[in-house]
């Protein structure tokens, strides 16, 4: 195809995002479209946006705004905008932004196609362009979500909670498979919900055994598991099948039950602490992952306090924090936004800082051992690899010295560690 055809995409915020783009740029190269990842390349960019909270808006915005400079400089001829941030506000930004050629929402796979002279390859929704290292891959099992939230926009901008197909889903991971991929992270909404509206039960378990069965599938991660309905048959299925990762990423928000019942979140205290205690009592050698939001309108000393109490006791392996930023239109919108900026910068300092010490002690009590290691990459001097304890983009790595090993990108090994520090480990090719 000539020059004028080249299309850059460019896809902020979450996984989630990651697998839109990789959906469309796959129905966008069967319609003989060339890719490129440079925008001054291109002369169309379509840019994915996120609109979760107020530094991914803002990251967006900038996103949309730099495009509109390269068409005012004449490198641009076609700016199209898609995704959260372009579905929740397309008005504003059409009348803020009118530089830009088209707006759509999520999943607008065929709305975009058409906008470029393009048909909508029906039969071939499954397949997708990796964006990522071929050797794992985001699948997005459902969209929307139906938690009530009140902190959360999302229903807003991606609708209430669909489970696709699980017929789809198979045969996407197969597709996944045959180019390659080894590791599958599940990623939605609220992954834990998967097949209530289709197969009348949650089954998320019968999902996650239906995908270890296919070949050359080695690791299988779970993210995005909601807390208040976590399935039982779940927990059994990650304790005895070997190729799903003993890696659970679910998100917490907060302890304290004044925040959590503010907060909408259906379950309490209590119940999240049996919940806990019985996913390391059932699954040995457990990653519990989990996120947290600081600053919630009615979250005072005390119920920081009791968060920073309760991170010290579970101890997890990872977590992510955030600043709670206040969503128009949200059940939480009328509780303003009292807690300063520089009160949550406070206490997610005092909330990393805790977690740091204890990430150390983990990382310390690993120094002798041996492991399986995925290799990304290399760095410099390194080969980047991840542990079975390690998601892709979020978590540690384990690094590996290049001067003395050769080793493939894609292929597991064998690792033994023998330093570290607070969030990454440090191995050699174990020969024994």
């Amino acid at each position: 195809m000539s020059h004028k055809n080249k299309i850059a995409v460019i896809t902020l915020g979450c996984s989630k995002n990651t697998v839109d783009s990789e959906r469309l740029m796959s129905q966008l190269k069967l319609n003989k479209f060339d890719l490129t990842n440079n925008p001054e390349e291109a002369d169309s960019v379509i840019i994915n946006t996120c609109g979760f909270i107020d530094a991914a808006k803002e990251e967006s915005v900038n996103t949309i705004l730099s495009a509109v400079e390269l068409k005012k400089q004449g490198k641009l001829k076609k700016i199209v905008v898609a995704g959260c941030l372009s579905g929740r506000y397309m008005n504003d930004l059409k009348k803020e932004i009118p530089e830009v050629d088209s707006f759509f929402g999520t999943e607008a796979y065929e709305g975009i196609v058409r906008d470029f002279g393009g048909d909508l390859k029906y039969e071939l929704l499954g397949e997708r362009y990796l964006t990522t290292p071929k050797h794992f891959a985001y699948l997005k099992i459902s969209e929307g979500c139906d938690n009530p939230c009140s902190f959360c926009a999302i229903p807003l901008m991606r609708g209430l909670h669909k489970s696709k197909p699980m017929e789809d889903l198979i045969q996407e991971t197969k597709f996944l498979a045959a180019k390659g991929v080894k590791e599958i992270i599940i990623i939605g909404q609220d992954t834990t919900d998967y097949g209530k509206e289709n197969y009348g039960k949650r089954n998320i378990a019968e999902l996650l055994n239906n995908l270890s069965i296919i070949e050359h599938i080695e690791w299988i991660r779970l993210l995005y598991a909601y807390p208040s309905h976590f399935p039982d048959n779940l927990i059994k299925q990650i304790a005895e099948n070997p190729k799903i990762c003993k890696y659970i990423d679910i998100p917490l928000q907060h302890i304290s039950d004044t925040v959590l019942k503010s907060m909408r979140r259906g379950i309490t205290q209590r119940r999240t602490k049996e919940l806990l205690y019985t996913l390391r009592e059932k699954i040995p050698n457990l990653t519990l992952r989990t996120t947290f939001i600081i600053g919630y309108p009615n979250e005072t000393e005390k119920e920081f306090e009791e968060l920073c109490q309760f991170v010290k006791d579970i101890k997890f392996d990872r977590f992510g924090v955030f600043n709670y930023s206040i969503e128009e239109n949200t059940p939480g919108f009328i509780l303003g936004d009292p807690v300063p900026h520089e009160i949550k910068e406070e206490r997610k300092s005092v909330l990393m800082e805790i977690q740091k010490e204890i990430s150390q002690k983990k990382n310390e009590d690993l120094v002798g051992k041996s492991m399986k290691v995925l290799i990304d990459g290399k760095d410099g001097e390194y080969f980047i690899g991840r542990a079975e304890r390690d998601a892709p983009e979020v978590d540690g790595e384990v690094l590996i010295d290049s001067k003395n090993s050769e080793l493939t990108v894609g292929q597991f090994y064998n690792v033994d560690i023998y330093d570290c520090n607070e969030y990454d480990l440090y191995g050699k090719i174990s020969h024994s």
